[in-house]
C-alpha cells in the first residue's frame, strides 16, 4: 500500500468528480501497462500506484475515509492495496475492456472475475444502534454446487477442453503490441464444454441457498450507515475472489429519545413550583437514570447538557451528550386552598410590580 497522496498520483484535485477520476487513470493506465512497457520496473510500479488510487477514489466509502483520515484510515477498513497486476485485472473486472475497448493479453490469461457485490437492509432498535449487537444474518446467495464439485458436469462425468480456443475462453489476434482477445464463441468464455450438465444446478456450478453470517454491528451506527463484510457476496468466476456483503443499517425511532448527530435529546416535564425553587429531578438516560440539578428560576425550554450519555462516536473515541429540554408544567386541576395560595401569590407579584413602576416614574 503506497503511502503517496492518492489525488497527487492521479493528477486531480480533491473536488474533482468521478469522470474526472476516470479519465486520468485511463490516461495513466494507457501509458503505464505492463503489457505496453515490458520489464520496465518503473512503469509497472506507476501502474500498481495509480490502479491502488483509482480503486480508492472510484469508491465513494473507500474515498470519504481517506478524505477524513488518510492512508492510516483505509487501514482500519482491511484495505492494503493490490498484491500483483493478476488481482487489479481480477478487481477491475471489464474495466480495461471499457478503457481501451478490448481485452489485454494478461486479462486474456488470468480469466478470474470479481463475484457480484449483495446488500442487505437490516432493521435494529434504538437501542442497539447505541450500544451495538452481534447477530446472525441469512443472506441467499449463490454458492458452490455440493452435488457435483463446482464443476457443472454431473458427478462421474466430466467436462472436456473447449476445442475452439483450446481452454483459454477467448480468442486472440495480435494487433501492435496489444493482444486483441473476444470471448469465444463456442464456450462463451468457459474454457471448457459441459457435455452432461449435473441435475442439481443444470451446468451452472453454482445453486442458491441461504448463509448464516455472524454480524458485529458497532456502537455508534446511524441508518444509512454501510457496513461491508469482504467476501461475503457472490463466489467470483473462473477462480476470482467473493464480492463483497454490504448491510445497510435502518434505525428505528425511540419512544423518548430523539438522536442530533452523536447527541441524544428529550423532553422532561417539571412542575411549575421545581421551576421557581429548583430542585434535583431523575432523568432516564441510556444507561439508567441520572440526577439533575435544577435551578432556581428555571424556564420552560431551557435546556441542559448532560457529558458523555450520547451515542459512541464510530471513528473516535468518546460519545456524544444528552441533551435535556424542560418542560414547565401548568396545573389545570387546583383545589380551592391551592387556588387562595396562587391568589395570594399573584397579589405579592402585583405589589412588588407595582413598587418597582412608581420607583421607576420617581427618577
Amino acid at each position: 500500500m503506497t503511502e503517496r497522496d492518492y489525488y497527487d498520483i492521479l493528477g486531480v484535485g480533491r473536488d474533482a468528480n468521478e469522470e474526472e477520476i476516470k479519465r486520468s487513470y485511463r490516461r495513466l493506465a494507457m501509458k503505464y501497462h505492463p503489457d505496453r512497457n515490458p520489464g520496465d520496473k518503473k512503469a509497472e510500479e506507476e501502474f500498481k500506484k495509480a490502479s491502488e488510487a483509482y480503486e480508492v477514489l472510484r469508491d465513494p466509502e473507500k474515498r470519504e475515509i481517506y478524505d477524513r483520515f488518510g492512508h492510516e484510515g483505509l487501514r482500519g477498513t482491511g484495505f492494503t492495496g493490490f498484491r500483483g497486476f493478476e488481482d487489479i485485472f481480477s478487481t477491475f473486472g471489464d474495466i480495461f475492456e471499457d478503457f481501451f475497448g478490448f481485452g489485454t493479453a494478461r486479462r486474456g490469461r488470468t480469466m478470474a472475475r470479481v463475484g457480484a457485490d449483495l446488500r442487505y437492509d437490516l432493521t435494529i432498535s434504538f437501542l442497539d444502534a447505541a450500544f451495538g449487537k452481534e447477530i446472525n444474518i441469512e443472506i441467499p446467495k449463490f454458492i458452490k454446487c455440493d452435488h457435483c464439485g463446482g464443476s457443472g458436469a454431473e458427478p462421474g462425468t466430466f467436462p472436456s477442453t473447449c476445442p475452439t480456443c483450446r481452454g483459454h475462453g477467448q480468442v486472440s489476434r495480435t494487433q501492435g503490441f496489444f493482444s486483441i482477445s473476444t470471448t469465444c464463441p463456442d464456450c462463451q468464455g468457459e474454457g471448457e464444454v459441459i457435455h452432461t450438465p449435473c441435475s442439481q444446478c443444470q451446468g451452472r456450478k453454482k445453486v442458491r441457498k441461504k448463509k448464516s453470517i455472524a454480524l458485529k454491528i458497532p456502537p455508534g451506527v446511524e441508518t444509512a450507515s454501510r457496513l461491508r463484510l469482504r467476501h461475503e457476496g457472490e463466489e467470483g468466476e473462473r477462480g476470482g475472489p467473493p464480492g463483497d456483503l454490504y448491510v445497510i443499517i435502518h434505525v428505528e425511532p425511540h419512544e423518548f429519545f430523539d438522536r442530533d448527530g452523536d447527541d441524544i435529546t428529550c423532553e422532561i416535564p417539571i412542575s411549575f413550583i421545581q421551576a421557581a425553587m429548583g430542585g434535583e429531578i431523575e432523568i432516564p438516560t441510556l444507561n439508567g437514570t441520572r440526577k439533575l440539578a435544577i435551578p432556581r428560576g428555571t424556564q420552560t425550554g431551557q435546556f441542559f447538557r448532560l457529558k458523555g450519555e450520547g451515542f459512541h462516536h464510530m471513528r473516535g473515541y468518546g460519545r456524544g451528550d444528552e441533551i435535556v429540554q424542560v418542560i414547565v408544567k401548568t396545573p389545570t386541576k387546583l383545589t380551592k386552598r391551592q387556588e387562595e395560595l396562587l391568589r395570594e401569590f399573584a397579589a405579592i407579584e402585583q405589589g412588588k410590580d407595582e413598587k418597582g413602576f412608581f420607583r421607576k416614574r420617581r427618577r
